[in-house]
This record gives C-alpha cells, sequence and structure tokens, in this order.
C-alpha cells in the first residue's frame, strides 16, 4: 500500500472501531463480534507502531484513564452556568412567549430541545484542543474533572474539522443511557454493593470519582447544546448547533426549530408521550430564543437568561393495590422485599412490582397487605412505593412484617451492624443461593463456559446433578441421565462438557472472581490474584496482609478471613483445584532495566501523584527489587503515599524500616 492508503486504512480502522465503542458500552448496542474487534485492534497497532507519524490521539489503542485525583480544583467559569427557570404548565409557556414578545416584537423563531436529566458541563477549547471539563457547581466556579471527561467517548479530545474558533466554551449535559444503567447497577447488587437510584445518580458519582481509570470503565455519554466564543460568525444558535455538530460534537438529533408557541408546545405533547422510548432519560422541554441578537436584547436576570424556559414533565404517579409482599434471596444471601402490585399502567410499561429495597423501607412506609399505595418511576426506569394513602386502608389489614427466617430454608436471617439489608447465612444449602452461585460461575466474566445457561443450571439443580460448582466436573459421568432432559440433545451435551473442559484453563483472577465471595468483585479479584499469586497465599493472609493490596478495605478483608474459614468452601476449592481448576497466577517475565534493588523488598501503600500502585511494582520489579505481601522486621523499604492505612505505618515505624516516597524510590534509580 501507498502511504496514503496507509493513513486512510488506520483512519478508517481508528473510526469503525470507536464507533463500536460507543455503540458496545454506552448503548448497548455493538456492531462487530469480539474476534473481528481483536483482529482488527491488532492490526491497527501493527501499523500504528510501523507509522507512528499517522498514530491517532483518539485511536482505541491508547489507554484511556489511570489518573488519580485526590481533590478536584475549582475553577472558575468564563461565561456563568446560569439556571433556567422551570415551568410546569402550558399557561406559563405562553407567559414567557408575550414577554418575549414585548421586548423584541413577533419576528422570533424558537429552538426547542429535549431536557436532559445529567450532569451539567462546560468544555473548554484551544485550538482544537480540549484544556478543560469543569461542573456547574455554583453557576460561577465548578470542579475541574477534566481527567474523568477525557474518558467519555462522545466528546472529541481533538477537533479534526475545520472553521471552529480559535478559542471557545461548549456546554453540554453528560448522562447514562439506560441499557447501560441497568446493567451497571446489577453488577453492583450482584456484588452486594448499594445500588444508585437512576442514571443520573450514577452518572454523577462516575464523574466525580477520583481515580479516571475506574470512570473509563463506566459509560458515560453526552449531548452538546451550546457555544460561547468571543467571535461568533453565527447569526442564531441553531446554525452554531449545525457547526459544532460538524466539528464532531454529540448533538441531539431530535433538536427542532420552531415558527411560534403553538409548534413549541406540540413538541411538547409529543416527547411527553414518547419519552419513554428513549434510551436515556429526559424530564422536560428546553425552548430558546433562537437569534442571538434578540437573545442579547433579552438579556439576563440575575438568575437565568430571559430568552430561555425549561417546561418539566411532572413524575408519572399512579396509585394502585398491593396485593402481597415476596422476598428475593440472591446468591450472596441478600434478602430484598418485592411488593406485588395490581397491574397498573405507568410511564409507558404495565408495572406489577415494585422494589422496597429492605426492612428500613417497609418500616417507614408502615406497610398492611391490600393498602392503596403511590407508585412512580425513580428516574423512570426503577417503580417505586411513594407512599400509601391511608384513608383508604382497610381497619382489619395485616402489617406487612419483615421475616425472621430466610423465605426459602428457613434458617434465621441475620444483619450486620452498620448495614441495612438481612441476609441467610446457609450458603451451601439455601436452593436460590446454590443455584445462583453456579450460574454466577458460568457467567461471561467468570469461567464464560459455553453451552451452559441460568435456565439449564436451573434444571440440573432441580433434577440433583448439581448441588456445588465442583459437580459442574462431574457432569461428564452423568451423559446418560442428561439427555433424558428436554431440548438436551447429544450436540448440546457435547457443547457444554467442551465448555466446561475449556474452562479449566481460566486464569486465577477468573476462577476467584467465580467463587462468588461476598464483595469480591471483578476488579477486586484481578487485585487479590495479582498480589497474592496464588489461592493458598489468599487463604492464609492476615487481616493486616489484606488490606494492604490495594481497594482492598476492610469490608472486603472480612469476608474474605469469613469465607475462608468455612470448611465447606475449602473442601470446594480442594476439589475444584483436583479437577485442574487455575489457583495460581501465571507469572509474567519481567524485562530487567538493571539490577539495583537486588536483595532489596519493598511494600507499596498509599495513592501517588505521578504513578499508580502497578506502575511502581513494575518499575521495582524491572530493577530486580522483591515486592512482599506485609510489614516484617525482614522488610528493606515501605513506600508510601497520601491515605494509606495508619495501622501500616505504625507497624513500619515500631520497627524502624524506611519509608520512602515515590520520588526516593526513583532517586534510588538514578
Amino acid at each position: 500500500m501507498s502511504l496514503f492508503e496507509i493513513k486512510e486504512r488506520i483512519e478508517s480502522i481508528v473510526k469503525e472501531l470507536n464507533e463500536h465503542n460507543y455503540r458496545y458500552y454506552v448503548l448497548a448496542q455493538p456492531t462487530l463480534s469480539d474476534f473481528e474487534y481483536d483482529k482488527k485492534l491488532e492490526e491497527l497497532a501493527r501499523l500504528e507502531k510501523e507509522y507512528p507519524e499517522y498514530l491517532d490521539p483518539e485511536s482505541p489503542t491508547i489507554k484511556v484513564g489511570g489518573y488519580i485525583t485526590k481533590e478536584f480544583e475549582t475553577v472558575k467559569h468564563k461565561w456563568p452556568m446560569l439556571s433556567l427557570g422551570n415551568t410546569y404548565n402550558e399557561q406559563d409557556l405562553k407567559d414567557f412567549d408575550e414577554r418575549v414578545r414585548k421586548v423584541i416584537g413577533n419576528d422570533f423563531e424558537y429552538v426547542c430541545e429535549l431536557k436532559f436529566d445529567g450532569l451539567s458541563i462546560s468544555l473548554s477549547y484551544e485550538n482544537g484542543k480540549l484544556m478543560r471539563a469543569i461542573t456547574r457547581g455554583d453557576g460561577t466556579q465548578g470542579d475541574d474533572v477534566t481527567n474523568n471527561v477525557k474518558t467519555i467517548r462522545s466528546i472529541p479530545k481533538t477537533i479534526k474539522a475545520s472553521g471552529y474558533p480559535e478559542s471557545f466554551d461548549i456546554r453540554g449535559e453528560v448522562f447514562m443511557h439506560q441499557a447501560a444503567f441497568e446493567r451497571l447497577n446489577n453488577e453492583r447488587i450482584d456484588n452486594n454493593e448499594i445500588a444508585f437510584a437512576n442514571p443520573r445518580n450514577f452518572a454523577s458519582g462516575t464523574l466525580k470519582m477520583q481515580d479516571s481509570t475506574v470512570v473509563a470503565k463506566r459509560p458515560l455519554d453526552c449531548f452538546l447544546y451550546f457555544l460561547y466564543t468571543e467571535k461568533y460568525s453565527y447569526k442564531t444558535h441553531w446554525e452554531s448547533l449545525e457547526a459544532v455538530k460538524n466539528w464532531g460534537f454529540h448533538v441531539c438529533e431530535h433538536t427542532k426549530l420552531c415558527q411560534n408557541i403553538d409548534h413549541v408546545l406540540k413538541f411538547i405533547h409529543y416527547w411527553e408521550e414518547h419519552r419513554f422510548g428513549l434510551s436515556y432519560d429526559i424530564d422536560g422541554i428546553v425552548i430558546k430564543v433562537n437569534n442571538l441578537s434578540q437573545q442579547q436584547e433579552l438579556g439576563f436576570t440575575a438568575k437565568s437568561p430571559r430568552w430561555a424556559i425549561s417546561y418539566k414533565y411532572k413524575a408519572q404517579e399512579v396509585e394502585t393495590i398491593l396485593e402481597k409482599v415476596t422476598y428475593q434471596v440472591g446468591r450472596t444471601g441478600a434478602v430484598t422485599p418485592v411488593a406485588n402490585l395490581r397491574p397498573v399502567l405507568l410511564a409507558g410499561t404495565i408495572v406489577k412490582r415494585a422494589t422496597l429495597h429492605n426492612s428500613n423501607e417497609i418500616k417507614r412506609l408502615d406497610l398492611h397487605l391490600g393498602d392503596t399505595v403511590l407508585v412512580e418511576k425513580g428516574g423512570e426506569i426503577i417503580p417505586k412505593i411513594i407512599s400509601v394513602n391511608t384513608s383508604k386502608r382497610d381497619n382489619s389489614a395485616l402489617r406487612v412484617l419483615y421475616p425472621e427466617v430466610c423465605p426459602e430454608c428457613k434458617t434465621p436471617l441475620i444483619r450486620k451492624e452498620g448495614e441495612a439489608v438481612h441476609y441467610c447465612p446457609n450458603d451451601e444449602e439455601c436452593p436460590p443461593q446454590i443455584v445462583g452461585k453456579i450460574q454466577h460461575f458460568i457467567g461471561r466474566k467468570a469461567m464464560n463456559i459455553d453451552g451452559l445457561g441460568d435456565e439449564t443450571i436451573d434444571a440440573f439443580f432441580k433434577k440433583g446433578f448439581i448441588v456445588h460448582i465442583s459437580d459442574l466436573y462431574t457432569l461428564y459421568e452423568k451423559e446418560d441421565l442428561l439427555k433424558q432432559i428436554d431440548r438436551f440433545g447429544e450436540k448440546s451435551i457435547s457443547n457444554m462438557l467442551e465448555g466446561i473442559e475449556k474452562s479449566k484453563q481460566m486464569p486465577f483472577e477468573k476462577v476467584l472472581f467465580g467463587l462468588g465471595i461476598r464483595y469480591v468483585g471483578e476488579t477486586v479479584a484481578k487485585k487479590l490474584a495479582a498480589y497474592f499469586k496464588n489461592i493458598d497465599s489468599l487463604m492464609n493472609a492476615s487481616f493486616e496482609e489484606l488490606v494492604t493490596v490495594e481497594e482492598i478495605g476492610e469490608r472486603i478483608a472480612e469476608s474474605l478471613i469469613e469465607y475462608f474459614k468455612d470448611q465447606k468452601h475449602k473442601v470446594q476449592i480442594e476439589q475444584l483445584r483436583s479437577h485442574g481448576l487455575q489457583f495460581e497466577s501465571v507469572q509474567k517475565m519481567v524485562d530487567l532495566e538493571s539490577t539495583k534493588l537486588e536483595g532489596k523488598s519493598f511494600i507499596i501503600s498509599g495513592v501517588f501523584e505521578n504513578y499508580s500502585r502497578d506502575e511502581l511494582k513494575d518499575i521495582i520489579e524491572a530493577n530486580s527489587g522483591k515486592i512482599v505481601s506485609s510489614i516484617s522486621p525482614k522488610l528493606n523499604f515501605l513506600v508510601a503515599g497520601d491515605n494509606m492505612g495508619p495501622a501500616k505505618l505504625d507497624k513500619a515505624t515500631k520497627l524502624q524500616i524506611p519509608i520512602i516516597s515515590d520520588d526516593d524510590l526513583i532517586k534510588m534509580l538514578q
């Protein structure tokens, strides 16, 4: 290929993979198979290595994130981020229209935009490069969240088109699509973490996280909707939106130019009915005078522009009857109450059930069977009971009492101090816990066993074929019995057994995650496997050793110690080991740069400004140093960053172990 063709090929692959990434991570609508994606990524990496002059700064081969922000800098907005006046009725809109006409006459248009339920952001660009991203804050100043915003795939870090001003700000809304929210929230629930109430809270919480590597894994999106610059070359807001769209910014396709207030009201009515068909939440419509000169003429009040207003939809609520309360037992033993309702139409869907969260919520509502309850969709997604109409309560109605024993296995429930959730501790014999654990074990993010699904696991359990995870690896002995299961032919059985056998090659971190230990999610499992190297070291680790590991707090450490203390869990691990599963990390070969740290041992603790802990670990090992897991008199150095645990610091001080910074470590290598 010629150089021109190579450049075009690189640009084409970058565009295709970035589009796929956006659709996969943000919209949950992938366009390529994993195999196709990997092959294209390999080709791109090879071409970029051979022709580095054509490397695109937004190439999917470049690592996104990795910055640790200890605290966000407060930055003053160049143009204040004013809030809009809100209204919930049409007469207020007509009054707004009259006020506008009195100032600028009758010759004007409106631009109507969906009002996204997200987090407002201001992006500053210089010479086509994203320099800063600032939250709304108090409207005058906000937090600098640039590192986190740079992980959002739909926000250009560098503008590739032409015609943009040398310096400009652009305003928008960061949000999360419903499909992504549900997927991530379900993962939090599976890991026994507190679920977010709605996508807005999830997006807001994500944008204020300190580690941009974590932010990069959470699929945020952003619509841009207003341009600010010193030198305007556009006469209308509509023209500026068309321009920023051409520069590569994500502008909502539903924005509409309206000739008068009647057209505005039609737009409002349309989206009040159709908003539930969108992949993201909106809570109203924003109406702006289109002409920029007319905007200037209308001016501002102290808090908001006189040329714009927002119409907010009322949260949809509906009354229905609470028929009964049932209780779901999850794979971790958490018992969640669920309100079973008389079916009712709400926000475009038939609602039959609503979450009650925990026993505290039942007490707060003072629920009785047969109550008339007011239900709304929290964040337009999760139905919830917000109140009870006690005036309609039957005097003979029975109060809803949270159970004292597990609804499935009758084991007394426990509730740990400081937690709102009740648990069934009978994890080895409680049916939904057993089935849930095995379903978790075979999942894509754990052992990824082909040929097995949740329904099959449920059927196998009911038939008595499996009662433990380890039983999966003896299914080949029951091949004749498996054929008796409906729709489970020889081909299906063959594929399943092949998938089970193949899973024995999955790395230690996947096996550890698959065990389903409470609070040990995918990321925590990776950290533990990388640190302890094998299951025996992990099982024998003390509380102090566990909390030494990055991201392992007291709650996770306590859960691990409690899990490995149970002899039944140890038996299961030994059985899995005997079947050939990987309980030891494969040691990666380290390219030695020097022997300057040979014979010296290190522990790394805390947060560092210039390096991640993994990067410091790689530096030490690349220079022949050794990373150890616990503080002892034999330890040579404690590399200490901010926010390190006081217990580790006290122990190192008592043992007179040298405490050094990351800068000190680098100086040792010079």
